[in-house]
């Protein structure tokens, strides 16, 4: 008789802690409360964040949340940074948050071609990473030896492509996230092998890339341009990118002037022989691959034909008749211009 007495005192006991659990978890505590930004500290244990959660007044048993996690193992993996939380969540939904990471993220995109310049600008506007600390990052010498990068600065290491980054993500997880994908990409790839059979080193491959990223409007003319920068450096010519004598002298976006073709820097291919230091953007993987398969032509020169597409010529005679030529469409466009107004 004994034994079935405890045995239904116990059942009813483990009913009542299960019901008092259910209440716990699944009955928000402050339904009035409205959206708010949680932020997890960096080294923060579960049970500093629960009694964080308490304080707010998120969750009411502290001990029955910190036992859960214990039970599942999500004290031992809990992710800082931000979460979003309201007060119409039940601790069972905030506890489902911080067990599976489910952090505020900013999106951000990368597009091709985009320099340090203007990823500091993104990543300011969407409150990534302040611009001092990008500054500071960007041509740290133990960051860039850390990435085993052999340049420089960032520049052309950051790969172009459509980011979630967790809010109050540290600048270097930043950086090195964007350097991870790009060594993904070019050793996922192949390219690398490719790029050893050429001889080029990353940073010659991404420098190239970045100029042809710059040069290049039309996907199919990426090769062609890749190539006759290859040809002219085998020849010891030299390369005359006109980007390159503006990069870090002034913004791409305001053209460049012939002056700026007499800019004595060390990016300058008009100035100096060979390629430059490092790259003078973020090239993008189509422009990588152009540099690594470029097309088998004998060309050493092009010139715009300011619709996108470029004249190509092997020769400086060539290249002198499709300037006239092309000067020539720019001035009846001129005229035609002229004659509608």
């Amino acid at each position: 008789m004994m034994k079935r007495q405890i045995a239904f005192f116990l059942a009813v006991s483990a009913g009542l802690i299960v019901l008092y659990a259910f209440i716990q978890f699944s009955m928000p505590v402050s339904p009035s409360k409205g959206t708010e930004e949680v932020h997890i500290a960096q080294g923060m244990t579960f049970s500093r964040a629960a009694a964080l959660l308490k304080s707010k007044g998120y969750i009411g048993d502290k001990r029955l949340f910190i036992l859960a996690a214990r039970l599942t193992g999500a004290d031992r993996r809990l992710k800082p940074g931000y979460y979003v939380l309201n007060g119409l969540m039940s601790p069972w939904t905030i506890f489902e948050l911080l067990k599976n990471g489910r952090l505020l993220q900013n999106e951000v995109t990368v597009v091709e071609g985009e320099s340090l310049r203007g990823i500091k600008r993104t990543f300011v506007r969407e409150g990534v990473m302040n611009a001092e600390n990008f500054d500071r990052l960007i041509t740290d010498r133990s960051f860039l030896a850390k990435l085993d990068i052999n340049a420089p600065s960032l520049e052309g290491y950051l790969f172009p492509d459509t980011y979630l980054f967790p809010k109050g993500e540290g600048p270097r997880q930043v950086l090195e996230t964007m350097v991870r994908r790009l060594m993904q990409a070019y050793l996922g790839g192949g390219l690398q092998a490719r790029a050893l059979a050429m001889g080029l080193s990353l940073n010659s491959v991404l420098t190239l890339a970045s100029m042809v990223e710059r040069e290049a409007e039309l996907n199919s003319e990426r090769p062609i341009i890749a190539a006759v920068f290859l040809n002219r450096l085998k020849k010891g010519m030299p390369l005359q990118c006109d980007p390159t004598a503006v990069y870090g002298v002034k913004p791409f976006s305001e053209g460049v002037t012939s002056a700026d073709l007499k800019n004595r820097t060390m990016y300058n291919t008009y100035i100096i022989k060979g390629l430059p230091p490092g790259p003078i953007d973020n090239p993008g993987i189509k422009s990588i691959e152009a540099v690594l398969y470029p097309a088998k032509v004998n060309y050493l020169y092009f010139v715009s034909n300011y619709d996108g597409t470029h004249t190509f010529s092997v020769t400086y005679a060539g290249q002198e008749q499709a300037i006239l030529r092309s000067r020539g469409e720019l001035k009846e466009k001129d005229d035609e211009t002229a004659k509608d107004n």
